[in-house]
């Protein structure tokens, strides 16, 4: 999927003396759709014989009653988020109309506040893309100020950016993206492949800047839902060490990538611990973006990176074990944003660590009852083999102490109780820092890729209390997803810290199985304002 802007200079529909103008120029456009956007009250003002301007009106009278005709057999609906396509007549020549194509989509009683939100919003651009996708249109014009009928100005970047994640899901096709694998030979690219967003001078410079930040989340988004995909016999921890130096031959994202040795060399006894049960060797991924000034705190990302989880020697029941390739979505989306992040040539510092590799059963392979030492000097006791995404985060979120970061967010899919907690809807948010939590939800509500806060009080400590070591890594059933977050924190002293269980939301499951690219627009938004 390809998106660019446009400008008009002059084109303003919301000034009623710009109305007509403003319709001959975009009408005057050789493109395959026009997507404009119409209110409740421009409804009402087309059925009305005392009205005489409105944008459904003016459009009927330069498109010879097309707009009329379809009212009358009820195309046309007020209902927020319905859609209605005008083909082209052989009449509209005559005026000088060259789209093929009119989409009108209902905005609604813009009178509403709710009718105004950027969920409100989500629901009419995802009707929008439903129509512009899966038949004969290849390219749009979505004229932007029409949307702003229902929205404050101060939305334009957030709503772009929101239809151009939407337009790049809607677009995604994982067997077409690796056409040389033939994973899937029947996945055909959507013939719709050119969004154009196009604007006016009043609102060209948040314009160009949201599609120009949108394309790249979207590129950052493929990136991480085509590593999740993968199978794991190819997406092993040694690939996404190549896939990360492949970024920096791409970019200016500088890549570090540790062995094993290395790996023993820093006293990561506890990452080593969960690689030892598999003959696949452990990488240490450091990936840099070095757009701030220097010397400037820089904001780490760290994602767990089980390529693939049986559980070890806690080995996990047979079914549905095929999904736990999906066990280092954190490490994908984390990928994906350094990669967004380096394409939008973001004016930070960002730093992604992904410590990956597999946890398999073995002769070799750590055993529930076995204390390992964490590169913090931390013993731990492995109760359960199959709660190994914190063992290889602890050191991980140690290692980032020499970066003197700003903030630390790491993001994992670390346990299936976050997901009978908060379902597939909201990612789990854990942290004891007031800002970072609202500068997250705030980022997670911009792109709807939203969290939910769950607790971390002291007194859920007491559950990972060991006879024989420091700390346990397990704290039994109750409040698991909290328990984990505990154990993490422990790790975390030296720097503000925010942990996200991504287990719900990194892939979907059934009919519609495939990684999401979540939470990337998540931390996209939440690098966008950082100041």
């Amino acid at each position: 999927m390809q998106f660019s802007t446009k400008i008009f200079a002059q084109a303003d529909i919301n000034n009623p003396k710009l109305l007509k103008s403003s319709l001959v120029t975009l009408l005057s456009q050789a493109s395959d759709c026009l997507v404009l956007a119409y209110s409740k009250a421009d409804l009402d003002a087309l059925g009305s014989a005392k009205s005489k301007t409105g944008i459904l009106l003016e459009l009927d009278r330069l498109l010879n009653g097309s707009v009329m005709h379809a009212n009358l057999v009820g195309d046309l609906d007020a209902l927020q988020a319905s859609t209605c396509i005008l083909r082209a007549d052989p009449s509209w020549g005559k005026s000088g109309v060259k789209v093929k194509r009119i989409l009108l989509v209902s905005l609604g009683d813009v009178s509403s506040a709710v009718a105004r939100s950027l969920t409100a919003y989500s629901k009419i651009a995802r009707a929008t893309l439903k129509q512009l996708s899966g038949g004969s249109i290849q390219n749009a014009l979505w004229f932007i100020p029409s949307f702003a009928l229902g929205h404050r100005a101060d939305f334009i970047a957030e709503e772009v950016r929101l239809a151009i994640q939407y337009a790049g899901d809607q677009a995604y096709r994982f067997g077409v993206r690796h056409p040389s694998m033939k994973f899937k030979a029947k996945d055909k690219a959507d013939t719709f492949a050119h969004l154009i967003f196009a604007g006016n001078e009043a609102c060209a410079k948040e314009l160009k800047s949201a599609v120009s930040e949108g394309a790249a989340m979207v590129e950052g988004m493929n990136l991480s839902k085509d590593l999740g995909n993968l199978p794991p016999n190819i997406c092993t921890p040694t690939y996404l060490g190549k896939t990360a130096q492949g970024l920096s031959k791409k970019t200016g994202l500088k890549v570090e990538v540790l062995g094993r040795k290395q790996i023993e060399a820093l006293g990561m006894g506890s990452f080593l611990a969960v690689a030892k049960g598999s003959d696949t060797p452990p990488q240490f991924i450091v990936m840099r973006h070095q757009g701030g000034k220097a010397g400037e705190a820089p904001i780490v990302f760290v994602g767990k990176g089980i390529t693939f989880d049986t559980g070890g020697i806690s080995l996990k029941p047979g079914e549905a074990m095929d999904e736990m390739k999906y066990d280092m979505c954190g490490a994908a989306s984390v990928i994906g944003t350094m990669y967004a992040a380096a394409l939008m040539k973001l004016k930070k510092n960002v730093i992604g660590v992904i410590p990956t590799c597999e946890n398999m059963p073995s002769g070799q392979a750590t055993r529930p009852g076995d204390i390992v030492k964490s590169m913090s000097g931390q013993t731990i006791e492995v109760l359960n083999t199959d709660a190994e995404g914190r063992l290889i985060l602890c050191d991980a979120l140690t290692y980032v102490e020499r970066f003197k970061p700003k903030a630390v967010i790491d993001v994992a899919t670390l346990t299936g109780a976050c997901i009978i907690a908060l379902g597939h809807v909201h990612s789990g948010l854990f942290s004891e820092d007031e800002g970072l939590v609202q500068a997250l939800t705030n980022a997670g509500h911009a792109s709807l890729d939203t969290v939910w806060r769950l607790p971390l009080d002291a007194a859920y400590h007491e559950q990972l209390k060991s006879n024989f070591a420091d700390v346990a890594n397990i704290g039994g059933r109750p409040a698991g997803s909290v328990t984990a977050a505990c154990f993490l924190s422990r790790f975390t002293e030296k720097y503000k810290w925010a942990h996200l269980d991504v287990a719900g939301t990194a892939w979907k499951s059934g009919a519609a199985k495939g990684a999401t690219g979540r939470p990337v627009p998540l931390l996209i938004n939440y690098l966008l304002e950082q100041k």
